[in-house]
């Protein structure tokens, strides 16, 4: 079955699967300097883009506030979302029944990118570490192969309405010498 592209309007729908339509993300890439990736697409593989984009957004970010309906199918629309843009004085948040432009952009950019490689493949070289001796002869070491799945011209757009979720964790042994 072929996928169908349902942008979410700010009604809560439980059937929407993407931020941005094919011509959101026409519109916004005219404004770019390295839209060709885009505009050499076809509309199908747009679609799949901006639907693989939204997918990644809701689950590699949590955003402020709370969603709207329990029934929406995406983290957008949010109640209580803070908008650092809005009225301070008056504890401004994002509308209930909208979504940020800096989202729908974030998806036309990480839909862009997505076109160009598969951010969500392993890196060639992955496991391959660069390391340093400093002058006592001691050993650093720290992986060098690991691009973020979100590209940094995303991440800065969604940066105002939530956090990156980090998957590192875990503990780490300390020994003292």
């Amino acid at each position: 079955m072929p996928l169908v592209l349902v942008k979410e309007d700010g009604t809560s729908r439980s059937d929407a699967n993407a931020y941005a339509s094919t011509l959101d993300g026409d519109a916004y890439h005219e404004g770019h300097l390295y839209a060709t990736a885009w505009t050499a697409a076809t509309n199908a593989n747009k679609e799949k883009a901006l639907v693989m984009a939204t997918r990644l957004i809701d689950s590699q970010y949590q955003f402020n506030g709370t969603r709207t309906k329990a029934e929406q199918a995406l983290q957008w629309p949010r109640e209580d979302c803070r908008d650092p843009d809005a009225d301070g004085w008056n504890g401004g948040t994002v509308a209930s029944n909208y979504v940020p432009k800096a989202v729908m952009d974030a998806t036309c950019e990480l839909a862009r990118e997505l076109i160009i490689v598969d951010r969500t493949a392993a890196p060639l070289g992955e496991g391959i570490s660069a390391t340093w001796t400093d002058v006592s002869g001691t050993k650093y070491s720290w992986p060098e192969d690991k691009r973020p799945i979100i590209s940094h011209v995303a991440q800065a757009m969604l940066a105002k309405f939530g956090t990156l979720i980090k998957r590192k964790g875990g503990s780490v042994r300390l020994v003292r010498a």
